[in-house]
């Protein structure tokens, strides 16, 4: 297989895990998250992320095999020379699209993690002392629960 039809195959796997990333971004956004869809999310990402792996280190393979230099400056000299940097210059593009919609992505799961870490400390506050005093009338507590979900 020629670095033409190998770069071709990378960014058809790249263009799945940018769609699929986007379906993540998605459902986190969403006020009420679905956990299965996250885990078949997840599932999808792992499985892209894997044959992706596969591929480039198929494709450094060869890069070396050919006698190119390690890293981009080698890769970018082995797409020159078959006539295809178009195609390794959008594939080095979709892949900073990747990495930014992943970055995103881990922003929004950790900023849920802390609003359910503080709903937790709130309900564990609340389990340990009474809601109402001994009148009968509500205790006054400080919410640290944010409305922003």
């Amino acid at each position: 297989m020629g670095l033409a039809n190998h770069l071709q195959r990378q960014q058809q796997r790249l263009d799945a895990l940018c769609e699929a990333l986007r379906e993540e971004t998605a459902a986190l956004a969403k006020a009420q998250v679905d956990g299965d869809e996250l885990a078949g999310l997840a599932e999808t990402k792992q499985r892209l992320f894997r044959e992706l792996d596969a591929l480039e280190s198929q494709r450094r393979q060869a890069q070396a095999r050919l006698g190119y230099a390690e890293g981009r400056a080698g890769a970018r000299q082995a797409a020159e020379e078959a006539d295809c940097l178009d195609a390794w210059l959008t594939l080095m593009a979709l892949a900073e699209r990747v990495r930014e919609f992943n970055a995103t992505n881990g922003s929004l799961i950790r900023e849920r993690m802390r609003q359910n870490q503080q709903m937790l400390d709130f309900l564990r506050e609340a389990a340990g002392k009474p809601l109402y005093g001994p009148n009968g009338q509500a205790r006054q507590r400080d919410s640290r629960v944010s409305s922003r979900a």
